[in-house]
Formats: structure tokens, C-alpha cells, sequence
């Protein structure tokens, strides 16, 4: 077995979100000297279950191993059926971790800083459609750009939260966020409230939710809502499904590539 090639690989899927029960079973199948393999494993979210294959390859070069996609599978309780995605490894980009995917696949935004083919740098919103599938069967990826006028932090501060008042809560705040997490904040006005909130960058807001998290409708935020809406039922109508800001991602044609979902 390849050291080096283990370690790598080790610190590969510990960085990409995945425990030492994974990293346990990487040395035992490497060991075996397959042409390829998965690692299976299953992970809590709450009352939700999510379901992973991380996938690995030999080089037909070399003794080198690749850890190059892992499968992952939602299962809410109640379900009698999973949602899943398969999400692809890039070398010289930041993934999507397990925590992101599960985030994605429960329907949230998640914050990424991307390279394009030429590996210049940008930042976006990534989103799953779960109305369009590609070729291969993955859901559709929509990209938020700045350009597309969401700013997380003015979207953040509309609402009586408590954490802002603290730089570093405010900073936890976001970065919670911007991973796509539901996170737990407290509203001060007529006694502190217990909330639930989320980044929502397709329609330019955050979504609230109650202390058993069921969602508060909000009117300024649902009217932008449905501006939105209708302004994408036009293009779509049209030819056009992107709006200003956003571009479609999608495996194999997509002008930025470096994170593969």
C-alpha cells in the first residue's frame, strides 16, 4: 500500500466532512488492492439519515488511488422514498462537504468560493433544482452570484437578532449560514424569542421559522417572493431559465466547474 497515497486520501475525506469510521475503512480497502471501491456509511441529522458512498479508483498507471465522487441519500422520517445527488471531487477546489450536501439536499443554499476553467476565483450560492435532472440523474445546480443582488449580512440585519449585537456571534452567525445550516438565533423585541432561521438567496431574504420550527410567513419577504417567481415562470416561458446574476450548473457544460455537485 501507498503511504502517501493513504494519507492523502485520509486527510481528503476528513476535510471533505467525513469521520474516522470512513478513515478507518480507507486503510482496510486499500489494503485489499482493488481496482475500485466505496465506503459506505450513515450519518444522523436530527431525526433525518443521510446515507453515503464514497467512491474510489486506481490509477492504470500507478498504485494510486482517487477518491473521486461520494453518493449521498436523504431519508426524512416518514418518507417512504430518499433524495439523493451525486457530488464530484476536484483537487484543486473546495468541495461540497457532507454537512453541505445534506443542507443542499434538505432543500437549503449553500455559500461556496468557486474557480472557473482557468482558475480564477469567484463566489456563489448553489442551489438544488429539484425540478430538472441532468443526464446522469443529478439534480441541476443554480448559481447566485453577487450580481444577482443578495448580500447575507443586510438580509440578516431586518431582523431583531440578538447574536448581531456580538462581532464574534455575528461572524459565527454567517459563517453558520453560509454553509447552509438552519440556525438557532434568538429575537429580542416583547421578551427574547427562540428562533430558527436559513439563508434564502433565490429570493433574496432569510426564511424564518418558529422555536418547533415551523416557518413565520413574512410579508415583505413573501412579496419578493413572489415577484421572483413569476419574473422566472416569464423566462422560463420564454426560453430563458436564468435570471441576472444567476447561471445554470450543470455536469459537463458549466463555464465554472471547479465544484462538482
Amino acid at each position: 500500500m501507498n503511504e502517501k497515497n493513504h494519507d492523502y486520501l485520509k486527510d481528503q475525506i476528513k476535510y471533505t466532512g467525513f469521520g474516522e469510521e470512513a478513515q478507518a475503512q480507507l486503510r482496510e480497502q486499500l489494503m485489499k488492492a482493488q481496482n475500485e471501491f466505496s465506503i459506505k456509511q450513515v450519518t444522523s441529522y436530527g431525526k433525518d439519515a443521510l446515507a453515503v458512498s464514497l467512491n474510489f479508483k486506481k490509477s492504470t498507471n500507478s498504485d494510486m488511488y482517487f477518491f473521486n465522487s461520494y453518493r449521498a441519500e436523504l431519508q426524512k422520517p416518514g418518507s417512504s422514498t430518499s433524495v439523493g445527488q451525486t457530488f464530484y471531487i476536484n483537487n484543486e477546489a473546495r468541495n461540497i462537504t457532507q454537512k453541505e450536501a445534506y443542507n443542499l439536499l434538505d432543500g437549503r443554499s449553500v455559500n461556496k468560493d468557486l474557480a472557473n476553467k482557468d482558475g480564477q476565483m469567484h463566489n456563489a450560492w448553489l442551489k438544488l433544482d429539484f425540478k430538472e435532472t441532468t443526464s446522469n440523474g443529478n439534480f441541476k445546480v443554480r448559481q447566485f452570484s453577487p450580481q444577482y443582488g443578495f448580500e447575507l449580512e443586510k438580509a440578516i440585519e431586518k431582523h431583531p437578532i440578538k447574536e448581531l449585537a456580538d462581532p464574534q456571534e455575528r461572524v459565527r452567525l454567517l459563517e453558520s449560514l453560509e454553509r447552509g445550516n438552519r440556525q438557532a438565533v434568538t429575537f429580542v423585541g416583547d421578551g427574547d424569542q427562540k428562533r430558527f432561521i436559513e439563508a434564502n438567496p433565490q429570493f433574496k431574504s432569510i426564511t424564518v421559522y418558529d422555536e418547533n420550527q415551523k416557518r413565520i410567513r413574512q410579508s415583505g419577504a413573501d412579496e419578493t417572493q413572489k415577484s421572483i417567481e413569476q419574473t422566472e415562470k416569464k423566462n422560463h416561458q420564454q426560453g430563458n431559465k436564468e435570471l441576472p446574476g444567476e447561471e445554470e450548473k450543470s455536469e459537463g457544460n458549466s463555464k465554472k466547474r471547479s465544484v462538482k455537485v
